[in-house]
């Protein structure tokens, strides 16, 4: 009893020690309590980890992204003269197609196309989608720090829908590019940066939403879709991740004339940077091609084999072409180009178009159930018509 009575009497002194210290702690120091309570405690919600490395969590704001990609892109004002000769109008069409005639002199007038652009080289490279500036007699370029500039066209690509213009002028802040091993993944966070509607540089937001889309529209896509608002004017400004890294160029999106809403694409920075390096070099792009035309390889659903089989089934030949002129037949199956395994049909246009035209390569696959080799010689790929537009894409 007299133990517990002891150490009930020391507990006792310590604590009146402490209540003593802590008085004349806050009598000579009165915010000390707020600042130990912030500094050893953390507001309810607020996680621990506000960077974006952890898969959990991610950025509270994306302005250090937005600082570090925003100066690289550019307005585009793309000018030049139409010419319209006036017509007397009927609403009726077949009074329309007899009486449709000329009724005084023909009018010229500046007709302006709106699009945005990425500065890719401190020396003054810029990417941009080739329907920005078709045709147009004079390009000017409003770059992030207020100054204009001229531009004029190095090369352009129609079948990727890119082209590359060159601007004279100095401190230009050039965007990195992803590298190889960084591609974008469907759910990773992406930023649209462009001029839409011409009201200015604007950043919006989504996701990757999917990779690898085909949408008929050119023989060589592999479009990134993503919802992150695409509008007019947002026609080759920059895709870029949550790091501010160049993921891809914005180029179409389908839009709410057919009900669609969150549906944009993206050139990937792979297939952009192959098109600048050639038009650099070059002046243009070369492609090669083997002459043939595939599709998917039929999978019967009760066949026991993979729905998701690699190779391709040949469609079609084209007489006299490098195809034909190896003996490669209709309905063939494809399963390897140089050594490396056909995928599907995309793939297969990717390693036709990356062919060096002259240099012999093989080809081999299935004929008839039996293995069959031929050695192709591609030859260039030759001129395709442009890029359409989607119904309803900008």
């Amino acid at each position: 009893m007299k133990h517990a009575a002891r150490t009930l009497a020391f507990i006792a002194r310590f604590v009146v020690l402490g209540l003593a210290v802590a008085f004349i702690v806050g009598l000579f120091w009165p915010g000390s309590g707020a600042f130990l309570r912030q500094r050893f405690t953390a507001p309810a919600g607020i996680t621990a980890t506000t960077t974006g490395d952890s898969p959990s969590s991610g950025p509270a704001s994306y302005a250090d992204a937005v600082a570090k990609a925003a100066p690289s892109v550019v307005n585009i004002y793309a000018n030049k003269m139409v010419t319209e000769q006036p017509r007397q109008l009927y609403s009726d069409p077949v009074l329309q197609r007899i009486f449709s005639v000329p009724t005084g002199p023909a009018r010229t007038r500046r007709q302006q196309n709106l699009g945005s652009g990425v500065i890719v080289s401190e020396d003054g490279y810029v990417l941009t989608n080739n329907h920005v500036i078709a045709n147009a007699d004079d390009i000017q370029l409003l770059l992030y720090d207020g100054r204009v500039a001229k531009a004029q066209v190095v090369g352009s690509d129609d079948e990727t829908d890119l082209a590359v213009l060159k601007v004279d002028a100095g401190n230009l802040p050039a965007i990195h590019m992803t590298d190889a091993d960084r591609r974008p993944r469907v759910g990773d966070v992406v930023l649209a940066i462009g001029n839409p509607f011409g009201i200015g540089q604007t950043v919006t937001m989504g996701i990757v939403s999917a990779i690898g889309r085909q949408l008929n529209l050119s023989s060589l896509e592999n479009f990134i879709q993503t919802d992150a608002a695409i509008n007019f004017g947002n026609s080759g400004g920059a895709l870029v991740n949550a790091h501010g890294d160049l993921v891809g160029i914005n180029t179409s999106l389908i839009g709410q004339a057919v009900g669609a809403e969150g549906i944009g694409f993206a050139i990937p920075v792979a297939s952009a940077r192959n098109v600048l390096d050639q038009i650099v070099q070059t002046g243009h792009v070369v492609r090669g091609w083997i002459g043939a035309d595939y599709g998917a390889v039929p999978i019967s659903a009760d066949s026991g084999l993979p729905s998701a089989a690699r190779g391709v089934v040949v469609n079609d030949v084209s007489p006299g072409g490098p195809a034909a002129m190896a003996g490669i037949q209709q309905r063939d199956v494809l399963l390897k180009i140089g050594g490396e395994d056909i995928l599907d049909p995309s793939d297969l246009r990717r390693h036709e178009a990356a062919l060096k035209p002259g240099t012999a390569i093989d080809v081999s696959g299935l004929r008839n159930g039996a293995p069959f080799t031929s050695s192709v010689t591609p030859s260039q790929r030759p001129p395709t018509a442009p890029m359409q537009a989607l119904q309803g894409a900008k």
